[in-house]
């Protein structure tokens, strides 16, 4: 049902897929599996990357070095070459997801008017060049360069959560990954005109692009894919900036190595793959948002255990129950927003939802860095868990009809 905390995710198909609809979603996990293990493997081998390159006085890395330490000095991050790897990392991880913001309702707006499946594969073209050149590159701005084509083409995940979506139709079904031409948008110039708004945060969250698309929402449906899409961007803001400070946090309090964080982060992984399998892919149609609301309660004691946890079984719980609350809010989430709006518009919906997560996971870990240096990690952690409360109150007061969630 879904991928993780931040990657993004799919609706839940339907359970007895048709040869056709089979088909489709066969291409479309073995798309995400390999694109999502080709982002992995940079992740261990990026201290590494780095170290050459500042062996190498490569003059564009220097220049970049320059800011990462002028901001730790301004947040008093203490000077040591593992945390400046962590800090380095998370730059780059920023700009790789601002680059996702700006081009996920592009991408969306284009999927109504050509199709899924041109705009598909051109995404996965240009993840496969964005591979190709990182595997090729002996610069740090070959390397960039790849990160740049990266996130530009980083459209795949919301485009699969609308071709899962356009499933539920007949006509869908049978044309596999091409949106039928009475359901598209009338124009591409209409949706460039929509995602350019979308360049603006608050447009962003208020969902402009399709409240003045082809066959919008009800005022009342609009409302509610406003106040999600609130949730999903406060939720991802807070989530990604603790997740972003675990790294500081078990080095500078257990004295974890690379070795032991990786073997941590695959712990949270293995977790997170078990309760999606076990749990949230039989979450009932209807009943996402009760479960979200859920998860986003264990995170407050998740996270006040990770904050001020001194020993390791206190580390472990605190991370069991993060990994829980992962594996279950963005999937509801997303399977939920991808119910609304018309057929030609679930590629600018989900375009949309994709580019408030990335606006958030580019802000979020800076934020929290910088709460997490300046203020200290019980303190950060404390402040942070508590605000959780806010994407939860916003679910508690939605009251979304039932007919609503059965819409298109």
């Amino acid at each position: 049902m879904g991928w993780g905390a931040g990657g993004g995710c799919t609706p839940r198909p339907p359970i007895r897929p048709q040869p056709a609809e089979a088909r489709v979603l066969a291409v479309l996990f073995l798309g995400l599996l390999l694109d999502l293990l080709a982002f992995t493997v940079l992740l261990p081998l990026l201290p590494g990357l780095l170290d050459s390159r500042g062996q190498a006085h490569d003059p564009l890395y220097g220049s970049w070095q320059r800011g990462v330490d002028w901001f730790a000095a301004a947040i008093g991050m203490p000077v040591e070459k593992r945390y400046n790897s962590v800090l380095f990392g998370g730059l780059i991880g920023s700009v790789f997801s601002v680059l996702q913001f700006l081009t996920a309702p592009l991408t969306g707006a284009v999927s109504d008017r050509l199709g899924r499946r041109p705009v598909m594969l051109l995404c996965l073209a240009g993840l496969a060049a964005s591979y190709a050149v990182w595997a090729a590159s002996e610069s740090f701005a070959a390397f960039l360069a790849s990160r740049l084509i990266g996130g530009i083409s980083k459209g795949n995940v919301s485009l699969s959560t609308a071709i899962v979506a356009d499933l539920g139709s007949a006509s869908a079904r049978s044309r596999g990954m091409t949106l039928p031409p009475e359901k598209r948008a009338p124009s591409i110039a209409l949706g460039f005109r929509a995602a350019a708004d979308l360049l603006s945060p608050l447009a962003l969250l208020r969902f402009s692009a399709v409240a003045r698309g082809q066959d919008p929402p009800s005022g009342e449906r609009l409302g509610h894919l406003r106040r999600l899409g609130l949730v999903y961007f406060l939720y991802l803001f807070l989530f990604s900036g603790l997740e972003y400070t675990l790294s500081f946090l078990v080095h500078q309090r257990f004295q974890f190595s690379s070795l032991q964080q990786g073997k941590m982060f695959f712990f949270i992984g293995l977790t997170m793959a078990t309760i999606q399998g076990a749990y949230a892919r039989r979450i009932s149609p209807g009943r996402e948002v009760a479960a979200v609301k859920r998860a986003i309660l264990v995170l407050v004691p998740a996270f006040l255990l990770i904050g001020w946890g001194h020993t390791l079984p206190a580390l472990g719980l605190g991370l069991l129950l993060y990994s829980f609350a992962a594996a279950v809010v963005v999937p509801c989430l997303s399977s939920v927003v991808a119910g609304y709006g018309s057929p030609g518009q679930k590629g600018t919906v989900m375009g949309t939802l994709r580019s408030l997560g990335a606006l958030a996971r580019a802000v979020g870990p800076l934020v929290a860095a910088s709460v997490y240096w300046l203020a200290g990690p019980p303190a950060c952690f404390t402040v942070c868990s508590g605000l959780f409360l806010l994407p939860f109150a916003l679910l508690r007061s939605l009251r979304t009809p039932a007919q609503t969630l059965k819409a298109e």
